[in-house]
């Protein structure tokens, strides 16, 4: 069988090598597992996920059921074990890709959520919702770490969970796992720090609909609804010991098996995220 992607030379660069067909409704995201193996997974509007393995042709592996209503945005965690899927609901759908069963849904917060991403340890995840708020979370637990609201002082669930003007469309960590980058309809751009609930850094953006970090975490970009692509130079700092040593630890150790270390008390608080 003829391996993917298959060598081109130049002259056959753009020529469609696959055509995946399955989904019966829009499809809103794609993401590839980040260990290589050419594993594809699609978010739709027909309320599912769908699993591709494009080593085999595209043969479809898997359709993920459990969302009721559209799905907006996945993300794979970085040792590709876990994904994450948000929609027109309020919960987050956290699934096992080993076996393709649902791990657990994280409930909290109040309107659709619309985006996701894992930190670069995969320790936390965070999730960008209409209802004015970012939350991390420790996928592993469920556990709410930190919430970064877009409106002061924050809303009530009513008025979260209708029309309001700081819906916050999208949510991008920074490859330094220290920091956090989120769009909403107040026209801003917000830098987060992972530690602190206040913006360490603002800059204008309207329209905004989408954002990225790149490789290095220097640049942020930023896509709108008028077809415009913006740039910012991103807040960067020394990281401490506490965050070097956290996500050393945490790229190879879930929550429970570090909770279950044999060291002194104080140590294990060093190396946790906590609230």
């Amino acid at each position: 069988m003829a391996s993917f992607p298959p060598r081109v030379n130049e002259k056959e660069i753009g020529k469609l090598l696959l055509n995946l067909v399955d989904h019966t409704e829009v499809v809103r995201d794609l993401t590839f597992a980040p260990d290589g193996s050419l594993i594809l997974v699609s978010a739709s509007r027909d309320k599912t996920l769908r699993v591709w393995d494009l080593k085999d042709d595209g043969n479809m592996m898997k359709v993920l059921r459990g969302h009721q209503n559209w799905v907006y945005s996945c993300a794979f965690s970085p040792d590709s074990s876990m994904l994450c899927s948000v929609g027109a609901s309020k919960a987050v759908f956290l699934w096992n890709m080993d076996k393709y069963t649902m791990i657990r849904k994280l409930e909290g917060h109040h309107h659709d959520v619309v985006a996701c991403d894992f930190s670069p340890d995969g320790a936390l995840l965070a999730t960008a919702s209409y209802d004015t708020r970012v939350y991390i979370w420790d996928p592993h637990t469920g556990d709410v770490l930190m919430e970064f609201g877009h409106l002061f002082p924050p809303p009530t669930p009513i008025f979260a969970g209708g029309a309001n003007d700081r819906w916050v469309r999208s949510v991008s960590f920074s490859h330094d796992g220290l920091h956090v980058a989120s769009l909403a309809d107040d026209k801003m751009v917000r830098f987060w720090r992972i530690d602190e609930d206040y913006p360490v850094q603002v800059a204008p953006l309207s329209n905004g609909l989408c954002c990225a970090f790149s490789t290095d975490g220097s640049v942020l970009a930023a896509g709108t609804h008028d077809g415009s692509v913006y740039f910012w130079a991103t807040p960067r700092q020394v990281p401490s010991l506490q965050h070097l040593c956290r996500m050393s630890i945490r790229r190879v150790m879930p929550t429970q098996e570090v909770q279950e270390l044999p060291i002194p008390s104080k140590v294990l608080e060093f190396l946790s995220y906590r609230v």
